[in-house]
């Protein structure tokens, strides 16, 4: 647990951006990569451009591993409509994501955790699996107890994020519902994500 901060800001140091818009993140302050190349700058190629937007999309999600998220890609492949669009939804879909999002817990990476030490039901189940693919109007539920944790006490009353309108929340009942699969503009990413160069990155 005491290792993921530092996760968290080596990962917004590696991808050069502030990901989650949090306001100690080193990128506020050195606007570069690390280490002694890290203000170096060449004009990147297509393919760093796509393997970029990969890295910070996987990266959000409490950094997914690479054959889960082309797992992903290939299901949003297999669906009708837009690939990208697809992968966005697939992505909101899952349960540690949704539990962030309703500000159950206040990052992503305690989301992943909150749901793996069984403290998130859904439709009334224990559910401990972070990646379990929510359908429209699913129930998500916080243990009585575990609404008496400061990390749920914390999050809840946090202003600095608001619940997006493709979910419904009671904090006091510590319950939300899952409306519905979002489109990308409708999902608060505090950098500019851009699914479709992933698309392109995994059709090379």
């Amino acid at each position: 647990m005491a290792k993921r901060p530092q996760a968290k800001h080596k990962i917004d140091r590696r991808l050069g951006v502030n990901l989650w818009g949090r306001a100690k993140s080193p990128f506020n302050k050195r606007e570069y990569g690390p280490g002694q190349h890290g203000q170096a700058r060449k004009k990147p190629t297509d393919y760093a451009i796509q393997l970029h937007a990969k890295q910070k999309l996987r990266g959000y999600y409490a950094n997914i591993g690479e054959n889960q998220f082309y797992r992903l890609y290939v299901e949003a492949r297999r669906r009708k409509g837009d690939t990208s669009m697809n992968l966005i939804e697939l992505l909101e879909r899952r349960l540690d994501a949704a539990v962030y999002r309703m500000k159950f817990v206040p990052t992503i990476f305690a989301a992943r955790q909150f749901v793996n030490h069984g403290h998130v039901k859904v439709n009334g189940k224990r559910v401990n699996i972070p990646s379990y693919s929510l359908k429209d109007g699913d129930i998500i539920e916080v243990r009585e107890k575990s609404r008496n944790m400061a990390l749920y006490i914390m999050a809840s009353e946090a202003v600095d994020r608001e619940v997006p309108g493709y979910m419904e929340v009671d904090h006091k009942a510590g319950t939300g519902k899952f409306i519905r699969g979002p489109k990308l503009e409708e999902v608060p990413y505090p950098v500019r994500m851009e699914p479709n160069l992933i698309v392109e990155f995994y059709s090379r």
